[in-house]
């Protein structure tokens, strides 16, 4: 690292340091999908026989409620000390009172929410079990998903809720979860209003993060993965969205340089500022030039769940403070590799924290400008 560059790198620390200090007037919109995170905990040495089937039973002795999804995004923009406004579709049931309690408890309004017994609050329901060495081991998952798309009534009521909102808000983060088309919060029919309120409402930040459908947004910040990026040029089956992640080898994962050249073809074919994260090297900022902005580095075990969310919260955070995309996008950094040492959670990053780690932080490898 030149003396140049390490300069900058000082500047930018302590720039992200300086508006840290006024997280707590800014106020943003979490539009989208969301979802209850339950974990169930379970010792082997407590399993019965059910009397009615025979089979073994898991008997749960204590369980962990997080949002998730859009909430884990809410979650670290109330850690870092932003007002939040949550804006999402949840059943009536008691799936959504926990989403909605665990939202509230983080200091986020949920008052905005559209609820309906018409359909059920996505929910991520993990069993972890009890080894012999103290750890939990996670087990398959059972999810609450929707199969149906909502009604159009209550799609409005989405858009009339973030319409009401917009004078107040400062950005819009929309989280589009899911690979199904038109099976959750954020629809086609959803896409095309908020692509149309993006490009009226220049005066505001509209940022989102959509796994299956990123393409399909204009006029706004649009995030996604480095494997879905290839996705989204390779794709056939629009009906389905792309494939999911997991479905993608490791070894499908591309170079910089390839990403570089495949985030260029979808930035030129929408009307759009693209960030693409890497993992563990970091994130491309086409803005509108890229820039690679490397990630932190941690030692140890991690959990990368929630890592994107902690991200797209910083990032908005960041650009809302008036930083630069490049110091928001080191923010970013900064705050994930917080959220990843937290394992079997949902993490967050607290100002304390993220102050601390950009404070101690080892000069990271050269920023790159290609």
């Amino acid at each position: 690292m030149t003396g140049t560059d390490e300069n900058i790198l000082q500047e930018d620390t302590q720039a992200i340091i300086n508006s840290l200090a006024h997280t707590k007037d800014v106020r943003i919109v979490v539009f989208g999908d969301y979802a209850l995170d339950k974990y169930l905990y379970s010792d082997p040495e407590n399993d019965e026989i059910s009397a009615e089937t025979g089979k073994n039973v898991f008997c749960i002795h204590k369980k962990k409620i997080m949002a998730g999804v859009g909430g884990t995004i809410t979650n670290n923009l109330c850690a870092l000390g932003a007002q939040v406004r949550c804006i999402g579709l949840i059943g009536d049931d008691g799936e959504g009172k926990e989403l909605t309690d665990a939202l509230t408890r983080a200091g986020a309004d949920t008052s905005y929410f559209v609820r309906t017994n018409r359909m059920c609050t996505c929910t991520y329901q993990k069993v972890l079990r009890l080894q012999k060495d103290g750890t939990y081991t996670e087990y398959s998952r059972t999810d609450f998903r929707n199969f149906e798309e909502p009604s159009v009534e209550l799609q409005d009521q989405m858009l009339e809720a973030l319409k009401d909102s917009l004078e107040w808000a400062d950005g819009v983060i929309i989280t589009d979860q899911f690979y199904q088309r038109n099976m959750s919060a954020v629809t086609d029919y959803i896409r095309s209003h908020l692509n149309e309120l993006a490009g009226t409402r220049k005066d505001k930040i509209f940022y989102v993060d959509s796994r299956a459908f990123a393409n399909e947004y204009h006029h706004m910040i649009v995030k996604c993965n480095n494997i879905e990026l290839f996705s989204l040029l390779n794709h056939a089956d629009t009906s389905r969205g792309i494939k999911s992640a997991d479905q993608v080898s490791a070894s499908e994962e591309k170079e910089l340089t390839e990403i570089i050249t495949a985030g260029r073809k979808i930035q030129q074919s929408q009307d759009i500022e693209l960030i693409v994260t890497c993992g563990s090297r970091g994130m491309v900022v086409f803005n509108p030039e890229p820039v690679i902005i490397p990630a932190f580095h941690v030692e140890g075990p991690i959990d990368i769940v929630g890592a994107g969310d902690a991200s797209n919260a910083a990032l908005v955070l960041g650009m809302v403070l008036g930083l630069s995309r490049r110091q928001a996008a080191r923010l970013a950094c900064c705050v994930s590799s917080i959220t990843i040492q937290q394992l079997n959670t949902t993490g967050t990053a607290s100002r304390e924290k993220v102050i601390e780690r950009l404070k101690n932080a080892a000069a990271p490898t050269k920023e790159s400008r290609l």
